[in-house]
């Protein structure tokens, strides 16, 4: 029986399309840049807001109305919305989906009935997949709920709860590559700290390294040629996380020897928590050769935490797809919807309406991105602004062949500096307007 019998599957219709259950922008066979738009963008949704989400809030209880969730965390029950799942991405055409252990599974009253019901849930998933011909983008284990992990998990004080989480890893990961999953995930929800004057900083973050060293030699034994990522964000659970922004997970995983199996998924919501923007994560990330996958959101600049809101701005769209294709795409990553629709907007076809606008909005910046790297006014500006590094003293600084000497006689000789040039940010802004404008 359809969980969503007024809902066909969603198809292309153009921009001048006025159906909320249409794409206006996303023609998963449109090409751009030689490659489809169902490629490039590699569309995910999560299972976590999308199916487990109920509206919930610090204010008041779930609002959201799931005519195929009987509200209990049992087997039965999530067998069931296994089912709801997979005829969501259906009819979405996503091709993608991702999940923490416990979103799919219940936990049991010990660990090994957690990993009986995971064994069972994992098979339902597999047979939908076969079924359905929809994708693990990436599996990760819910490391931060259960009130064990009140102290983190590989950060933990407590040697039996690290114990317990590498359990819950090994776990996860075996399944995720049982079901073809082309990623695995960290995200360190409560790996950090809310007080420096009961932290050992040192050993927790040793520890850390020590667990994803743990996950690295599991994922060879295993046979699971995944990509490993880490996810940043500065706060929220805790008031500070050890992956508080893409330069701080680089810098841990140069510091522990893991920078050669693992890249970052960046999210939006995340950079803007860290004071940053997406594009500079994105751009900070792809330098480094460690740009992954996305988180698809959004949150809103006037509060100051993590609303996870479906992303539909076409400026930041354009910016992000700007980056992604400037380094070369996002590999086995994709762009994950960890987003939920807000609280009033409680009935299903709301996650509809929700997904399709993000959908349309990455379609639309990646459209704008391309067409500003076919134009190439902005690159060539660029490299103009910093043609004094290609030839003469720059050159000869850029290739190690001077010092301070070389370069304090330089400067008597020729007395001052040349005159600088305006960074014409004004006008490149105005730029990219007009790109908006075109696509």
């Amino acid at each position: 029986m359809s969980a969503f019998p007024d809902v066909d599957t969603i198809q292309y219709e153009g921009p001048d399309s006025d159906n909320p259950l249409a794409f206006r922008w996303y023609n998963p066979d449109e090409m751009v840049e030689g490659k489809s738009m169902r490629d490039h963008l590699r569309f995910s949704v999560v299972y976590w807001h999308t199916f487990r989400g109920t509206g919930s809030d610090p204010f008041g209880p779930g609002t959201a109305v799931r005519p195929w969730d009987d509200g209990t965390d049992s087997v039965d029950n999530a067998l069931k919305r296994v089912d709801v799942a997979f005829e969501f991405f259906q009819k979405l055409q996503a091709p993608y989906y991702a999940f923490h252990d416990r979103d799919v599974s219940p936990e049991g009253s010990n660990l090994a009935e957690s990993h009986k019901n995971f064994d069972r849930l994992a098979q339902a998933l597999k047979d939908q997949q076969q079924a359905t011909g929809v994708k693990l983008l990436w599996g990760t284990c819910n490391l931060f709920s259960h009130p064990r992990y009140m102290h983190g998990a590989a950060t933990t004080c407590n040697a039996d709860v690290f114990a317990y989480a590498a359990s819950e890893v090994k776990k996860c990961l075996e399944i995720t590559n049982d079901l073809g999953g082309e990623n695995y995930v960290f995200w360190g929800g409560r790996e950090g700290y809310q007080n420096l004057y009961n932290t050992d900083m040192k050993r927790e973050l040793d520890n850390l390294g020590r667990f994803l060293h743990m996950a690295v030699d599991h994922a060879k034994k295993i046979g699971f040629t995944g990509q490993f990522l880490i996810e940043p964000k500065p706060k929220e659970p805790t008031k500070h996380q050890y992956d508080s922004d893409a330069a701080a997970c680089l810098n841990f995983l140069r510091a522990y020897g893991l920078e050669d199996h693992f890249k970052l998924n960046i999210e939006t919501n995340h950079a803007t928590l860290a004071g940053h923007t997406m594009m500079h994560e994105l751009d900070y990330a792809g330098m480094q050769n460690a740009l992954g996958s996305i988180d698809a959101n959004t949150g809103d600049l006037l509060l100051g935490w993590d609303t996870d809101q479906f992303p539909t701005d076409y400026y930041q769209t354009a910016q992000a797809m700007w980056m992604i294709l400037k380094h070369g795409g996002l590999g086995s990553g994709g762009v994950n919807f960890d987003a939920k629709v807000r609280r009033e907007s409680f009935e299903p076809i709301d996650l509809f309406y929700a997904h399709i606008g993000g959908m349309d909005a990455f379609a639309k910046g990646l459209k704008i991105a391309a067409a500003i790297r076919a134009d190439g006014q902005m690159q060539s500006f660029v490299k103009d602004r910093y043609a004094s590094w290609d030839s003469g003293i720059g050159a000869k600084i850029e290739a190690g062949q001077v010092g301070l000497e070389e370069l304090q006689a330089y400067m008597l000789e020729k007395g001052q500096s040349d005159a600088n040039t305006s960074g014409r940010q004004e006008m490149l802004e105005n730029v990219f307007n007009r790109y908006i404008d075109r696509v």
